[in-house]
């Protein structure tokens, strides 16, 4: 079955700045995100220094924890998230929805950019630690795979609510959400990120998502749908329900 966008006679257009304007939009909402900038900058805090040196220990004690910490961080980091967004994209496409796969591709590409870019601007080296479990590449803050796991499920999950019953939402945001608290564990037992690093990432990806998805939802209703809930129904619940996407 195939969707069929744009039910109103108004101009379909328009959808792409809109997202561009709320990635801007995202980037400025960063502001109270400086401040973790400022830390990211300041000499290790008590915070940062004293889980990473706990958390390594614990992971040299228990290689065997370890080394399911390695293989989790790695099938649930960036790239399997783009891969996965990449692939639901193109099911949207040949269904018919290319607005809503537009709004999943550009969440996930503008997070990535902006984390590249405030990694290059902070240019937070990473932990050194004494005989390291795991490396990692590149500057420290923040933290891309918590960015991205946020993004990445995020956008997944907003994509499968209007297909999935009542508790089935519910049960969807708590995989999210252990998703996104167990990954970002990963990088700091693995000594790779420190406590600040995870927690900006999440931040980031979180601003991202809320950025998007407000900016998908303004121009839903200008093609003349009702205010939606995206948190409890998706970012296009008219495309599941009426079988197409206008």
């Amino acid at each position: 079955m195939r969707f069929e966008e744009g039910r109103s006679r108004r101009p379909a257009h328009g959808l792409g700045p809109r997202l561009t304007l709320a990635a801007l939009a995202a980037a400025l909402v960063m502001i109270p995100f400086s401040l973790l900038l400022v830390v990211a900058k300041l000499p290790l805090n008590a915070l940062d220094a004293g889980v990473a040196a706990d958390l390594h220990a614990y992971a040299l004690a228990n290689p065997d924890v370890t080394r399911v910490l390695i293989v989790w961080t790695d099938l649930f980091g960036p790239w399997p998230w783009r891969i996965a967004v990449a692939a639901y994209a193109v099911r949207l496409l040949r269904r018919g929805a290319p607005r809503t796969a537009l709004w999943a591709v550009t969440t996930v590409t503008v997070s990535g950019l902006l984390a590249f870019a405030i990694k290059v601007v902070v240019a937070r080296a990473r932990p050194r630690l004494p005989d390291p479990v795991a490396l990692a590449p590149g500057d420290s803050f923040p933290s891309g795979h918590a960015a991205g796991v946020t993004v990445g499920a995020g956008v997944i999950v907003l994509l499968m609510l209007p297909s999935l019953p009542r508790w089935g939402r519910w049960v969807a945001w708590a995989v999210a959400a252990f998703l996104v608290l167990s990954v970002g564990y990963t990088r700091i037992a693995l000594g790779v990120h420190w406590v600040s690093d995870v927690l900006a990432g999440t931040v980031l990806g979180a601003a991202v998502l809320a950025a998007t998805v407000a900016g998908f939802e303004t121009w839903r209703r200008d093609q003349g749908h009702r205010r939606g809930s995206p948190v409890i129904e998706g970012v296009a619940p008219e495309s599941i329900r009426a079988g197409r996407e206008r």
